[in-house]
């Protein structure tokens, strides 16, 4: 070998050295970013916040004396039962992706195996997340909260007349057939139903709150109105307790919203502006709807508005501009308003808290202007380029999650009407709940 020759030989090898040494190392470890981490868990904290006591405070003042603890009963009840069958099996049914597969729809497209039964796998180590790492166990219990807080929202249709046992069944069995479901087609992933149709959703409109507002539509029309309803007079006990929940709601919802960014980043920050702009917009949207319609503006009405713009904003959380948040905002104000009064008066069914008029009505215009203000022609920061198009696609999921929840929550109902019966009777009806379900009173004179 001459000289040259040996030369370029080493060139050679110091070219390709680097490239061996490198190939020879390890993939680096995933690692944890703290920052995300105490995000996620403060969220999750606060997601939890919204049901109890949140939520069980807006809904037990709403309801008259007699009924006050049935309500905060319930919440507290269904966050035990959600939370252990979220372990066991709701989080597989949700997120386990076996099977999925892009533009492929099979059963996996519907909903999860059990791969991820009583939590297989999981350890303090487990790491999950798109925009950076924080472990599997807090991204559990942080979609937990929303599980919780799905069927405690139907409380509110039915208040003051189911069976606290019955309640029980139905709730186990509506997560199972109906929220895990809709979860897994939406969030679950490439080659999830809605979410290959390019459904967005990013903190639940049509998980949570559409999915929440049929199902109380359909469980307070089976269970027929209450009582005296609409002729007794049934009014609220105790406003201060709805305008304190209101308010846990709407600080909780942070959480709920910008959580969903599942990072501590600019998403998360636009989501929680967003958040409080809509918000805002809906409860002077309602509260002035109703000066103007009824002459005197009122705390239940502003508490109301308050709870529609933080339903409508949720899908279009993160990809929604200032602006676009504003109209989704007074939009659902004025909208919710006229079918939680009117409307439900117009067609007569008992929804005892506003459960369909606020949530399921806010869901679906949340929902649908999602697919307007995502685009970043108005102000959004979605990847929306034809309007009309992700409209239809909007629409598609909501009359996808309407029809579905409206047949499987009837069934459900209907069926255990005959094992068990739904509703109390008309004796433990006027006693109130409290006595007759728990034997206790909220208030001891």
């Amino acid at each position: 070998m001459t000289l040259r020759q040996f030369a370029g030989l080493g060139a050679l090898l110091s070219l390709a050295l680097p490239g061996l040494a490198l190939a020879a190392e390890p993939a680096a470890e995933p690692v944890l970013n703290s920052g995300d981490t105490a995000w996620m868990l403060t969220a999750t904290a606060l997601v939890l916040f919204m049901t109890i006591p949140g939520l069980a405070l807006f809904y037990s003042g709403m309801v008259r004396s007699k009924n006050v603890l049935s309500v905060m009963m319930q919440c507290f009840a269904i966050t035990g039962l959600i939370s252990i069958l979220w372990v066991v099996y709701g989080y597989s049914l949700a997120f386990d992706t076996t099977g999925m597969e892009e533009g492929v729809v099979n059963f996996s497209s519907f909903v999860g195996g059990f791969e991820k039964a009583f939590l297989a796998g999981l350890t303090p180590s487990s790491l999950t997340g798109a925009a950076a790492l924080f472990p599997e166990a807090v991204f559990i219990t942080f979609q937990m909260t929303f599980a919780i807080i799905t069927p405690a929202l139907i409380v509110g249709a039915f208040a003051e007349r189911m069976k606290f046992s019955a309640m029980l069944v139905f709730m186990a069995i509506w997560f199972t057939l109906v929220y895990a479901p809709i979860a897994h087609m939406v969030w679950g992933g490439v080659g999830g139903l809605m979410w290959d149709w390019g459904v967005l959703d990013f903190a639940g409109g049509t998980v949570v709150h559409i999915n929440a507002g049929i199902a109380g539509l359909v469980a307070c029309l089976v269970l027929g109105k209450r009582k005296g309803y609409p002729t007794t007079p049934m009014a609220p006990h105790n406003l201060g307790y709805t305008l304190i929940g209101a308010a846990m709601l709407w600080i909780g919802w942070f959480g709920f919203n910008a959580g969903s960014a599942a990072a501590a980043n600019g998403t998360a920050g636009m989501a929680m502006l967003v958040t409080q702009i809509a918000t805002a917009a809906a409860a002077l949207g309602w509260m002035f709807a109703e000066w103007l319609t009824h002459g005197k503006p009122s705390a239940l009405g502003i508490a109301s508005g308050v709870v529609a713009g933080l339903v409508a904003i949720t899908p279009a959380a993160g990809t929604a501009g200032p602006m676009g948040a504003l109209v989704i905002g007074l939009v659902s104000g004025v909208v919710c308003f006229f079918c939680a009064t009117s409307l439900k008066r117009k067609l007569g069914y008992d929804d005892s808290l506003d459960a369909f008029g606020v949530h399921g009505v806010g869901g679906i215009v949340g929902a649908i202007l999602t697919g307007v203000f995502a685009a970043p022609a108005l102000g959004g920061f979605g990847t929306v380029t034809d309007i009309g198009a992700q409209v239809w696609v909007q629409f598609k999921g909501v009359a996808f999650t309407v029809v579905y929840t409206a047949i499987v929550t009837y069934v459900i109902l209907k069926v255990l009407d005959v094992v068990m019966g739904l509703r109390v009777n008309e004796e433990e009806e006027v006693v109130g709940l409290d006595l007759a379900q728990h034997n206790e009173r909220g208030y001891n004179l």
